[in-house]
């Protein structure tokens, strides 16, 4: 027998009517298939999420495998101009997570035509912010390479690659917007779909630009370009199709898209500060030795790696928190606050253990170097034992952005960043090794998690309606 779930659920999720009998099932049995819902729906937006999120790092490992074969002067000018579009564009994922939580917060509030008119207020937001962002990398595009000190055949690669890429930064941005209204829309599977189909076509493109016609690394940036604008379009279309059924308007409304930059504002600051700590962790990093930086990188992005299966439930947090703070439905939102930290939680302790299982044979992939080896090692332990950490934080920070509390994140950001400083300064100035600045970093994400846990902990967060406490403060 299936049991229909409890009202708080979206009713999109797929449901056959046993209400009236509802009442009459004892409290245990009502319980279980509660906690079945809710592990259904978080499912339903988490699982696409995450494929999604792991497709385009993924790829990227394709088009760096492409260029590669091109020579190493390619690969060095391709590694620039990809850290300077990720750090320009990363600094603008507001436009998804803003946009997730104001149209969520509409959806609970029974006013899909809200929900299509401010989604579409983000996408000409993003199209204003990424048309100014593309021309500045346009115009800078050489200083900012100079920059990185690179050999002249380098600096020539990369100011090609970065002129070029520069002119898809609006359809990048275009298509954060686009996903944050579907999320928003409790919808996933089409930001997903769009994602692998997208990349695909890019490395096909990147394979003929490159050896087909001979271009070069030009040939990359154009291929990746082609891809990218067709689908921000993709998406776009799919926001539009939207508010026109519901008979949205498609103009945009000046003080619609005022509030969304000022709501995102805190979101980039918060992003800010987090970019900031990491980065201060490189830097440690390089200045402690050679190994300990070569073996920090790898650590690093073995950690990337894995929060991306986290920051999926972060996202189902988003979408769910939002519906249900605008539903009016407080005990909801706990409850499904609750349920996706357990799953936060577990998934945690699975990728921690995965990692100390696969470690010794992880190692060997990514240096030959016995000292590299040994210390990547050790630091994978470090890594691997806060991951339960990284499951609280990173689902609280989804159910909190979902609430609209962007104004407490960034302050949040700003402290623990603080914090992190003495500690990872601590390690460079007493020479405590790279193992040591790990667990400077794990005191870190401590600290975002209790500042985040004290903060679900209170009610301040639970404003319910349509309309988030950021957006109303902005108004």
């Amino acid at each position: 027998m299936r049991l229909d779930l409890p009202k708080h659920v979206h009713p999109g999720v797929e449901r056959k009517s046993l209400r009236q009998y509802w009442p009459l099932m004892p409290r245990r049995t009502r319980d279980r298939a509660a906690i079945r819902a809710q592990d259904k729906e978080i499912a339903r937006l988490a699982v696409p999420a995450f494929a999604a999120l792991i497709s385009e790092p993924l790829f990227l490992l394709a088009d760096a495998a492409i260029v590669g074969h091109l020579g190493v002067a390619q690969l060095a000018a391709l590694g620039i101009a990809a850290t300077v579009l990720q750090t320009v564009v990363g600094l603008f994922v507001f436009l998804a997570y803003g946009t997730t939580s104001t149209v969520a917060r509409n959806v609970g509030a029974g006013n899909q035509r809200g929900a299509l008119s401010s989604g579409i207020d983000g996408l000409w937001l993003s199209l204003f912010i990424g048309a100014l962002a593309g021309g500045l990398v346009l115009a800078l595009a050489p200083l900012v390479v100079d920059g990185f000190s690179p050999t002249p055949a380098v600096r020539d690669f990369a100011v090609t690659y970065l002129r070029i890429a520069a002119l898809g930064v609006p359809a990048l941005l275009v298509m954060f917007a686009a996903t944050g209204v579907l999320r928003g829309l409790q919808d996933t599977r089409t930001p997903l779909f769009v994602a692998v189909v997208a990349n695909l076509v890019n490395i096909a493109l990147n394979v003929l630009f490159v050896y087909g016609f001979d271009w070069g690394i030009a040939g990359s940036a154009l291929g990746t370009l082609a891809a990218q604008g067709a689908a921000g379009m993709v998406l776009a279309y799919v926001v539009v199709r939207g508010a026109r059924r519901h008979s949205a308007s498609l103009v945009p409304h000046r003080a619609g898209v005022g509030t969304a930059w000022r709501v995102g504002i805190p979101l980039m600051l918060r992003t800010v500060t987090l970019r900031a700590a990491l980065l201060l962790a490189t830097y440690v990093a390089a200045s402690l030795s050679t190994t300990s930086l070569a073996a920090h990188q790898v650590a690093f992005t073995i950690w990337t790696f894995l929060t991306f299966a986290l920051d999926a439930i972060a996202i189902a947090g988003q979408a769910i928190t939002g519906r249900l703070l605008g539903a009016g439905d407080p005990a909801g939102t706990r409850a499904a606050t609750r349920r996706m930290l357990t799953w936060g939680v577990v998934s945690g302790v699975a990728l921690g253990l995965m990692l100390i299982a696969v470690r010794p044979f992880l190692v060997p992939l990514f240096s030959p170097d016995a000292d590299v080896q040994r210390l990547l090692s050790a630091v994978l332990i470090v890594v691997a034992l806060h991951q339960p950490v990284s499951g609280i934080v990173f689902v609280l920070d989804g159910v909190l952005i979902g609430a609209g509390d962007g104004r407490y994140l960034a302050v949040a950001g700003v402290v623990t960043s603080l914090t992190f400083v003495p500690m990872a300064m601590a390690v460079l100035w007493l020479d405590g090794g790279l193992i040591w600045l790990w667990w400077a970093f794990t005191g870190f994400m401590v600290v975002r998690m209790a500042t985040l846990v004290w903060r679900e902990r209170s009610d301040d967060w639970l404003v319910l309606g349509g309309t988030a406490p950021s957006a109303r403060d902005a108004v």
